[in-house]
């Protein structure tokens, strides 16, 4: 038998999900993350999934695994101490940085500008100048360089970004080579390297951030394989990337920028999953955590890839899921503002640590969870009796927030918060939805995280996204994607040419070279030519526009290269359109070209459960009384793992299992379909 360990990383709970490839049994397992070192947490998870499964480690063939030390590396301002080399002029392209000012009414308001990743004082300049053809307009002086390189002291990384460099990187190598002699131990990012694109900002602010992380990453990574094969598992250790492919260890290393993200890419990956499972292939996913909710949209079956990450106040440019994030999760907390007597919800968070007023640990703030809790969502006991919530508690919390505003009971307070925060989360769905002009009655909605399927039902009506699909572990998900997902890597180039000096040829030529160079990196990865997947996107603008929009490119274009301009052209004007309304005349231009390739998917079975005959009375657990539209109501209670294939759950109900619950509102059915999901839809008429 083959196993597959899938392991995402979070704040509070590391998740751990062990498939056998064959049959498709799983096996999970939460335990405490360990920030002080991530690797304790991913071990001792580990270890309790192996031992409920009662294999040995070494039975372990892969461990896929979604990390967040780099992101936590920003987030907390505790990444290396990183020196910048730039051209002779533009020391200060971190500090000048790209300036945004917003519309509307909001053009009154001064956003500060975060802190350089890399001080100024760590930033030297050397003697070196290329044309953006990349012809040499002064050559390196290298002299000048081993001066200004004995000028840095005490850093722990280099970035190298020169102007132009994107078009020529022999100056930037000979840099790294004299780097290695003078600066040894210290990793070197290379801006032709991690992004050989135009735009010398956002190639400086991406490379420096690749150095900024590098060091904890490799530290992290180096540590985890190597207590990994003390252990006794021999399989290979992988690292989740933000796009939602993955690369090796080593790769992770060379490039951890590309990683930023890996914990959402991972639930978006495991929401592609179950939705393929239960036949569809255009999906919201929706995964409420107890800080945040992250939402994306996928389209047959492939989620919308950014070329922006975003983390914190740092945005760099490097493909990632197009994942939206809003301040609403199982621990925001309710306040009501003396000013104004409205209701707030977050984006503030009790944390774990006290955590919500029910989970009877010291928290007093009220809290989203605390409100599920007065409404009966959250029974209270979970998980066959092994959590216990503090009814009262809850009620004490909440009871504040309706004394605040009048009103009559708890109920009422906690109806406003779960209604506040089922909008507050509308509003991101929105983002990914009807922002970028797609109508979310078109799709299914995947619900996932802790809290995701206690509101699924209720953002189903609010979007009209039908079925809400609730995959099964749903607060494990992401370790799942984790585990079902390919090898990745990537190439891009900047071309910068009009249509009209361009041919199909040209563009056919750039593109297969790109996807030569990502699938020899794949090959020595272990992935053979064969066993590669390839698509092709690029960056296409109007001639004389600021700003250029993704196109993907069908291989088939490439083939046709006599129409394939015209067809790209086409393409191109039909996105213009559908995103601001108009076209112009002018002609076309190819900016950036990138080739992404991607190894086979794991030929991992789908769970079928036992066919029922639709009567889910086997599950039964109790009735317990829940409050909908203002009163009270019966709901069955059900164990979600005694349920079986085509049961039919009319609401108001509640599914429990060990990392989730979901509710089902009234005038709603949710149908166990064979591969474990419920659906969840309005009843017809």
């Amino acid at each position: 038998m083959t196993y597959r360990l899938g392991v995402d990383v979070g704040g509070t709970f590391t998740d751990v999900l062990l498939v056998e490839e064959a049959s498709g049994t799983t096996w999970r397992a939460k335990t405490a993350s360990t920030p002080y070192d991530q690797a304790v947490g991913v071990l001792n998870g580990i270890g309790k999934v192996c031992d409920e499964a009662g294999i040995a480690l070494s039975d372990v063939a892969q461990v896929l695994h979604g990390t967040t030390v780099a992101t936590n590396a920003i987030l907390e301002g505790k990444g290396a101490t990183v020196g910048l080399v730039t051209t002779k002029g533009f020391r200060q392209v971190l500090q000048i940085a790209r300036s945004y000012v917003p519309g509307g009414l909001a053009g009154w308001i001064i956003w500060p500008k975060p802190e350089p990743l890399a001080a100024l004082e760590n930033t030297v300049e050397v003697d070196e100048r290329l044309a953006s053809d990349g012809t040499v307009i002064r050559d390196l002086d290298e002299a000048d360089v081993r001066t200004q390189l004995a000028k840095l002291h005490g850093i722990d990384a280099l970035a190298v970004a020169l102007i132009n460099s994107f078009a020529d990187p022999a100056h930037e190598r000979r840099i790294a080579q004299i780097a290695a002699e003078m600066l040894p131990g210290v990793p070197v990012s290379l801006s032709s390297d991690v992004l050989p694109e135009l735009r010398e900002y956002e190639r400086t602010v991406t490379t420096v951030a690749n150095g900024y992380v590098q060091p904890q990453v490799k530290r992290y990574v180096e540590t985890l394989s190597g207590k990994l094969a003390e252990g006794g598992v021999a399989g290979e250790l992988a690292i989740l990337r933000s796009d939602g492919g993955l690369s090796t260890a080593d790769a992770a290393i060379a490039a951890p920028v590309t990683m930023l993200l890996s914990g959402p890419a991972g639930g978006v990956t495991g929401a592609v999953w179950t939705a393929e499972q239960c036949g569809y292939s255009d999906l919201i996913t929706f995964d409420m955590g107890g800080t945040s909710t992250d939402v994306a949209l996928v389209q047959n079956l492939t989620p919308r890839i950014g070329r922006e990450t975003k983390v914190g106040d740092l945005t760099v440019r490097a493909s990632s899921v197009d994942v939206r994030t809003v301040g609403a999760g199982g621990g925001s907390i309710a306040h009501v503002p003396e000013l104004t007597k409205a209701l707030r919800v977050g984006p503030q968070s009790a944390g774990a640590d006290p955590g919500p007023a029910g989970y009877g640990k010291g928290g007093t703030e009220p809290t989203v969870t605390d409100a599920n809790v007065v409404l009966g969502y959250l029974p209270p006991s979970l998980a066959g009796g092994e959590i216990t919530l503090d009814v009262d508690a809850a009620r004490n919390a909440v009871g504040k927030v309706a004394e605040a505003m009048g009103l009559p009971t708890a109920e009422a307070a906690a109806a406003g918060i779960v209604d506040i925060v089922n909008e507050n989360m509308l509003g991101g769905l929105r983002l990914v939805s009807v922002q970028q002009g797609f109508d979310p009655r078109d799709f299914a909605l995947v619900a996932f995280g802790g809290a995701g399927p206690l509101h699924a039902n209720a953002l189903g009506k609010l979007t009209g996204a039908w079925p809400v699909i609730v995959p099964p572990s749903p607060g494990v998900l992401c370790a799942l994607g984790d585990a079902t997902t390919s090898k990745r890597s990537e190439s891009a180039r900047t071309v910068l040419r009009r249509f009209h000096d361009l041919t199909g040829d040209d563009l056919a030529g750039i593109l297969r070279e790109l996807a030569a160079e990502a699938g020899g990196r794949l090959a020595e990865q272990g992935v053979a030519g064969p066993d590669q997947t390839t698509t092709y996107q690029v960056d296409v603008r109007y001639h004389g526009q600021g700003f250029e929009i993704g196109i993907d490119v069908d291989p088939r274009w490439l083939d046709d290269p006599a129409s394939a301009l015209t067809t790209l052209s086409s393409a191109f004007d039909l996105e213009h359109e559908r995103l601001f309304s108009f076209l112009l005349s002018t002609d076309h231009e190819l900016v950036n070209a990138r080739a992404t390739v991607s190894g086979p998917r794991p030929q991992v079975a789908a769970t079928r459960l036992p066919d029922g005959d639709g009567d889910p009375s086997a599950a039964l657990l109790d009735t317990h009384p829940i409050h909908v539209s203002g009163g009270p109501v019966d709901a069955h209670v059900y164990d979600r793992t005694k349920l079986h294939a085509r049961d039919v759950i009319t609401g108001p109900a509640i599914v429990t299992e060990m990392d989730s619950t979901t509710l089902v509102l009234p005038g709603h059915t949710a149908t166990v379909h064979p591969s474990g999901s419920l659906l969840i839809n309005p009843v017809e008429g």
